[in-house]
């Protein structure tokens, strides 16, 4: 029981990310379920199961609230599912000392990306209204599949912000469909595992746990995304992801860093992790300033007496 509660805690807070980011369940959860020693292709195959229930909640809901262009979650999630297929296939190959470091790299890779894109944050429109090409989605859609299975998530990280940085799409649509079509990587990555691990490494209580927890979530991060920045709650998990995987890495086969090297490594990451989320409080508030001067300003305009 103790185990259940806990892994409902970590899908409610992957959630509560994932809902205010419009990225990062998948991310999240696994480096989690890794932290707490779970097999790397057992934590993707649950994470993924877990999310053909939160995607379809997350779908619906942005489909009733028009942010979803349906042209592009055709164009994107038919290639994504088959990517997702074969990177669960691949990783259902892998034997857990390989996997173990190849998922936590890959993870790590997105952690730093999660930790750059909401410090910097620069997003733009100047293209709005151009149609997104197959050609663009759908090689996109793949790799971003691919990268969700190995990784045990990466959909968001990889899909959204190439979609937003097209400037094509507004940004409420870009998330509305990316989480639309990742019940299509969901289903297909499930079913991969399924087929490369069989049944039984398949824990359903963990993911049904991992759903609970995401649905209790789901109201309290559309109230969250109202009264937390984005920003700097992206830059605090970006920070989070790269230190756990960090520390994985470091104790691997692969690196099996000494005790000084890990302490001097973790020292590092920690002092570039504050400074990322100083910056984007800072940066917050200035923002905040300028739009309260804009409407000063917009407010002495109508009325000059």
């Amino acid at each position: 029981m103790p185990s259940i509660i806990i892994l409902a805690i970590v899908g409610l807070i992957a959630q509560l990310i994932d809902g205010s980011l419009g990225m990062a369940y998948g991310v999240t959860s696994s480096t989690l379920l890794l932290a707490a020693g779970t097999n790397p292709a057992s934590a993707s195959a649950t994470v993924h199961l877990a999310e053909i229930g939160t995607t379809l909640a997350s779908g619906a809901s942005h489909w009733k609230f028009g942010n979803i262009d349906w042209k592009v979650v055709g164009r994107i999630g038919i290639p994504g599912a088959i990517g997702a297929f074969l990177g669960a296939t691949v990783l259902s190959w892998l034997s857990t000392e390989v996997a173990a470091p190849i998922m936590s790299l890959v993870l790590l890779a997105l952690g730093v990306y999660i930790l750059v894109r909401f410090t910097v944050q620069s997003v733009t429109t100047q293209h709005l209204g151009k149609p997104l090409r197959r050609r663009f989605l759908s090689p996109l859609g793949f790799v971003a599949g691919f990268v969700d299975a190995t990784g045990g998530g990466g959909w968001g990280p990889v899909g959204t912000p190439a979609i937003l940085a097209s400037g094509r799409l507004e940004p409420r649509k870009v998330i509305g469909s990316i989480d639309a079509s990742e019940f299509l990587v969901a289903i297909a990555a499930s079913i991969g595992f399924f087929l490369g691990l069989g049944g039984g490494a398949i824990v359903p209580g963990m993911a049904f746990a991992l759903l609970i927890g995401g649905l209790i979530a789901a109201p309290i991060a559309a109230w969250l995304v109202r009264h937390l920045p984005p920003r700097l709650l992206g830059s605090a998990v970006g920070g989070l992801i790269v230190l756990t995987n960090a520390r994985t890495l470091l104790r691997s086969d692969w690196i099996d860093a000494s005790g000084a090297v890990q302490n001097l490594s973790y020292a590092a990451i920690v002092a570039v992790w504050i400074g990322a989320v100083a910056w984007s409080l800072r940066e917050h508030r200035r923002e905040q300033r300028e739009l309260v001067e804009a409407d000063v300003r917009r407010a002495e305009a109508l009325d000059p007496a």
